[in-house]
């Protein structure tokens, strides 16, 4: 058996070699931060106000995420210091004791080499006063000769510091991922704007001395039927609403109305583009959605401290996020459903249009910005578990303590990307149309 060395220092290693790693380390940041510039100076040429500031804090998270990564490149060593009892650490962990006994077993004592071993022991004591940083290496617990535990050792201090890099990558891709579905979802609308530039529209909808009953109008028909007077029932209908059709053209043509005759002059119909203000408004909600805040910060810190065994997070943990967008989803088309009933409620007739009145009272606790928390929150968290999937299969291979099976890893990849896809595609372009009936709402896009 060959004995342990030592892994080689810089002073031991060829100068060429470190030049070379430095040299496409630089390259590398230089040309992402090159990138970032050059997509910034676009989005100022463009006048994407909106768009830049997001950017910008997409760049404050990644330097946030990089001073976290300084901090434990810096700290390891003492962390790795602070000792605490066997009891203590014993607490808590991903694997069973039987699954950490098959897949961590006892090193067996080789008394062969005992006495060569004894003879070492000097060499390590004056080793051992010598500072010594390995991120990359497996060290030796320095905690084990008092009978103790490391708090964290320096090889796991590696290892997180890798998912730090992962969890970057993976909030770059989603915040693109979000604003590209998005977009793709809004350019469906362009038809129906054009529509609204007719003679024919401007004709047979826009038309103020035209007299109907409020359930026989197109959005009358939709939505003022024998299941919207049961709470029970219009909650059914409006959860399957959001998986077909989330938005219909009667839906944005009578919430585009309703927006008009709210902030915009009389005869604005025909110059006024939505579609292009509802694109602008998702912008400025994107900049919000891209920041993550302290309240997020610790519902990620929640999801790490419950992946213990006993807890079988794996089981539960990615159906959170799809039970919280999907509850958004059928709030949204609740809201709607209950701006036609209030005009049903002013009156049976209704003249021209029909004209959806801003209130903040049909949001929960009367504030549309909870909902955006909450898609927030959701692409969030659905982000950290596919960023947490990713860096234990590259860490812990396929299966292990965080995912006992195959089953389970089809199960949290299948509910990510259901969650990114419903949340980008359909909740975020329902709340940005649907937002634009509360009354709080205040018209600042030129």
């Amino acid at each position: 058996m060959a004995d342990k060395v030592d892994e080689k220092t810089l002073q031991q290693t060829s100068t060429w070699a470190v030049a070379v790693v430095c040299f496409f380390l630089l390259l590398f940041s230089i040309v992402i931060e090159k990138l970032i510039h050059k997509l910034g100076t676009w989005f100022k040429i463009k006048n994407k106000k909106a768009l830049y500031e997001a950017l910008e804090k997409v760049k404050a998270e990644l330097m946030l995420m990089g001073f976290i990564s300084l901090l434990l490149t810096i700290g390891q060593n003492y962390i790795s210091q602070i000792c605490v009892s066997e009891s203590i650490a014993a607490s808590m962990h991903p694997c069973s004791e039987s699954e950490e006994a098959k897949k961590y077993p006892p090193k067996k004592k080789d008394t062969k080499n005992d006495e060569e071993n004894s003879g070492r022991k000097l060499l390590e004591l004056v080793q051992s006063y010598i500072p010594r940083r390995s991120l990359a290496t497996k060290g030796y617990d320095k905690c084990a000769e008092k009978g103790k535990v490391a708090f964290v050792s320096s090889y796991g201090m590696h290892q997180l510091h890798i998912f730090i890099f992962v969890l970057a990558v993976c909030h770059v891709i989603y915040c693109i991922v979000t604003y590209a579905l998005g977009k793709t979802k809004m350019r469906r609308w362009k038809r129906w704007e054009e529509e609204t530039k007719t003679i024919e529209y401007q004709y047979s909808h826009a038309d103020p001395e035209r007299f109907r009953f409020a359930r026989d109008t197109s959005f009358g028909r939709r939505h003022l039927n024998f299941w919207s007077k049961s709470t029970i029932t219009l909650w059914i209908v409006c959860f399957f609403r959001q998986f077909f059709g989330s938005v219909t053209r009667v839906d944005y043509l009578t919430l585009r109305h309703g927006f008009i005759m709210a902030h915009l002059a009389p005869g604005s119909d025909g110059r006024f583009d939505f579609r292009k203000y509802i694109q602008r408004s998702l912008e400025e909600d994107f900049k919000t959605i891209v920041e993550i805040s302290p309240v997020i910060w610790f519902v990620a810190v929640l999801f790490l401290l419950t992946n213990t065994n006993g807890l079988h997070s794996f089981l539960w943990q990615p159906f959170i996020p799809l039970v919280v967008i999907l509850i958004v989803g059928t709030k949204l088309q609740v809201i709607i459903t209950k701006l036609g009933l209030l005009i049903q409620e002013k009156g049976d007739i209704v003249k021209g249009m029909p004209l959806v009145q801003p209130g903040d009272h049909l949001f929960w606790f009367g504030r549309p910005r909870f909902i955006l928390f909450l898609i927030h929150l959701v692409l969030f968290t659905n982000a950290f578990q596919l960023a947490f999937f990713a860096w234990t299969t590259y860490e812990f291979q396929l299966e292990n303590c965080y995912h006992k099976t195959i089953v389970d890893v089809v199960i949290r990849i299948s509910v990510g990307v259901i969650v990114q896809i419903l949340c980008s595609y359909v909740t975020l372009p329902l709340y940005a149309l649907v937002t634009q009936v509360s009354s709080t709402h205040i018209y600042t896009h030129t």
